[in-house]
């Protein structure tokens, strides 16, 4: 991290991309490229000269390291404009929104560790699950994101934007730590790097407690282990990861304000007391990189056992009242998968190019996922059970070219095909479909000029939709019903900027667009998510980060959407918790001593809750603090204090009908609503060894 002189900062960018044909996009660079270690770099290392889009860069670690996180899914809110919160219990997939999108647990933003897909298609509780629960954060070394459709690399489910987390092969030293909070949280965390043989051998271990605010303890029982064993460098050499994980929880879910407001329950209370789950994931993965002059080899293998059985109750006594309304959503899967790549350089004539080459293949097992009617966690009938077998290869190819030195171009084209196979429980719904989509991708990038760059990105991409639809013809009661499109097509556009011209300052500005031909609505009643109409989102993004000096840094980021479908209903045009504003501010202050301390201010805007926006959820400001300090070189005492003003807020609000006891068959529309946790604290002390 450190401050360069104006000057300096302009023959980098110059440099930059006049030896863009070389590494013209961010994977051909690395950490030890020579170009980089004169790079600004602080929270982000997002330079003139770096990327192909302004709305795409790197989260170093240290904002992983400096920053406090309540939930380990919040690392992804480092992304800027991302929001990640939570409904229900701390061992469910978070609550994504970003770009006029409420994602719901991840459908349309894409998130990877070390190759590996994080997003599950077809999944029980909602396509493109994804629960990073499993990661140990003290073991991220960067996140790459991307936002938009814009890059060939990228396929199903990265419409909105993608996320790229990268584990550390080896770590500057050992780690222990333990942590303690109110409501019963304790976390203990052991890890380290050592040599073995012509190699690494790094290792993790996470033991977690807590029982939350909640009326009804959350009881969270979670453990995650890394055993990974690397050899070279990230440019050229390989490493094999062995991950497992495993997680039990009770849930408060979203409930109905009116509950709260007629004192029948307190704001952290349950009317479903034995919601919850269990959860476990396994995975062994193999990554390779081959580096010569003019080519790079990239070469991914991945095997993931997981496993969930989730109870949820979010109508209470509207379907059964006799019985109440809880069911299971269970599956067990299997995903195999491999991701490889041929990058090289090359004059045509005079000019200089990189080329792409890659594929990508997957293939999930889910045997069986199913839906169950149950009373305290007890089954008492199945609604469906379905075997699914999902296979999909992605093509890609891209060009790079220096058309001169203040103008290159990237072209790609993506072609990716599916089949599914289903086995129902239930009659004329068994069956195989298959689906094909082909994505164009283009983008120029102009300058730099007084350490200024522009971009024009334009690109199309697709989501899946949930295998089970695809051969769908009538619903568990009976009703007929048409199967949906197996692949659902996007189209973006973007116009940003970014500049260095102040020194220290990385910032940013993004104008976008993305249309989708079909949108995936929360239905509550049903507790899950159906296909709904074509929509349109656009927006602006700005993003800054500022290392003031080595010991002080500030980030601030800014986006506003609009959000509407493209058909007219005569229920309304609005999405349903669609994001329209965000804002996050913060500031690290390091190496002041023995003493250390951080900031962090998110704002998260208010949403329509129904169609006709008559219905519009509040907004919600918190801030998170943290003060460390070193009682000697190796060990560090912290604090972290969240909601540090102790809002009384909504992690998320929905609106829909449901049934308390004594009330009509019809049940009651009404807003449900998930508190923010109140204000707590954190004390982990930290040896180095």
């Amino acid at each position: 991290m450190r401050l360069i002189k104006r000057k300096q900062l302009a023959a980098c960018a110059l440099l930059l991309v006049a030896g863009a044909g070389k590494a013209a996009a961010p994977e051909a660079a690395s950490p030890t490229d020579a170009s980089r270690t004169v790079r600004v770099t602080g929270h982000y290392d997002n330079a003139v000269g770096t990327s192909d889009a302004a709305s795409q860069g790197v989260i170093t670690n240290e904002l992983i390291v400096n920053r406090p996180a309540l939930r380990t899914g919040e690392l992804l809110e480092f992304v800027p404009g991302l929001i990640v919160t939570q409904h229900s219990g701390d061992g469910k997939a978070n609550q994504y929104f970003l770009r006029g999108f409420n994602l719901d647990h991840g459908t349309d933003f894409a998130t990877y560790v070390d190759g590996m897909p994080v997003n599950m298609r077809t999944h029980a509780h909602g396509q493109g699950y994804s629960d990073l629960n499993f990661l140990i954060p003290e073991l991220v070394q960067r996140i790459d994101y991307k936002k938009g459709p814009y890059f060939a690399g990228e396929g199903d489910f990265a419409s909105a934007g993608a996320a790229r987390i990268r584990l550390a092969d080896r770590l500057p030293q050992g780690q222990a730590s333990v942590s303690v909070g109110q409501h019963g949280y304790v976390r203990a965390v052991v890890a380290d790097s050592l040599d073995a043989g012509p190699g690494t051998l790094l290792y993790g271990l996470e033991v977690n407690r807590n029982n939350g605010p909640w009326d009804v303890p959350e009881r969270v029982r979670k453990v995650s282990g890394v055993l990974r064993y690397s050899q070279g460098t990230p440019d050229d050499g390989f490493s094999v990861t062995a991950m497992a994980y495993k997680n039990s929880w009770n849930a408060t879910d979203q409930v109905p304000l009116r509950a709260v407001e007629s004192g029948q329950i307190g704001r952290f209370g349950s009317l479903a007391p034995s919601d919850g789950g269990d959860t476990s994931r396994a995975s062994l993965s193999y990554a390779m990189r081959r580096r010569t002059e003019n080519r790079v080899f990239e070469f991914d293998a991945y095997l993931i056992r997981s496993q969930l059985e989730l109870n949820s109750d979010f109508t209470y006594f509207l379907a059964d009242p006799a019985a109440g309304d809880q069911f299971q959503q269970s599956e067990r899967r299997t995903v195999a998968g491999v991701n490889t790549s041929e990058s090289w350089t090359t004059e045509l004539a005079g000019f200089s190019m990189r080329n792409k080459l890659g594929v990508q293949a997957r293939y999930d097992r889910v045997s069986p996922v199913g839906l169950y009617s149950t009373v305290d966690r007890v089954r008492q009938a199945t609604v469906r059970e379905d075997r699914v077998r999902e296979a999909s290869v992605g093509l890609y190819g891209e060009n790079t070219t220096q058309w001169l030195q203040w103008l290159r171009s990237v072209a790609g084209v993506r072609y990716d095909t599916y089949r599914f196979n289903v086995a129902s429980s239930i009659a004329g719904n068994s069956g195989t479909a298959q689906d094909h989509v082909v994505s164009p991708k283009l983008s120029v990038i102009l300058g730099p000029w007084s350490q200024t760059e522009f971009f024009v990105n334009y690109g199309k991409g697709f989501h899946s939709n949930d295998a089970r639809g695809t051969t769908q013809t009538r619903l568990p009661d009976g009703t007929p019903s048409a199967p949906v499109t197996p692949l659902v097509p996007t189209r973006g556009l973007e116009l940003g900027a970014r500049t260095e011209w102040l020194p220290g300052l990385q910032s940013s500005l993004a104008l976008w667009r993305l249309d989708l031909a079909s949108e995936l609505l929360f239905v509550g009643d049903a507790g899950e998510t159906q296909p709904s109409r074509a929509s349109r989102r656009h927006g602006i993004e700005w993003n800054n980060h500022y290392v003031a000096a080595p010991w002080l840094l500030f980030d601030l980021d800014l986006a506003a959407s609009r959000s509407r479908y493209t058909q007219n209903d005569a229920a309304g045009n609005h999405i349903p918790g669609a994001i329209g504003k965000v804002a996050s501010f913060g500031v690290t202050v390091t190496d002041r001593g023995a003493w250390s301390g951080a900031l962090q201010l998110r704002y998260f805007g208010p949403r329509p809750l129904i169609e006709d926006n008559s219905v519009r959820s509040a907004s919600t400001t918190l801030a998170y603090a943290r003060l460390a300090y070193h009682l000697d070189r190796r060990t560090r005492l912290s604090l972290d204090v969240f909601n540090l003003l102790n809002k009384r807020a909504s992690d998320i609000d929905y609106y829909y009908a449901s049934r308390l006891p004594g009330e009509g068959a019809d049940g009651v529309n009404d807003r449900h609503f998930h508190p923010v946790e109140p204000r707590s604290a954190r004390l982990t002390l930290s040896y180095a060894f």
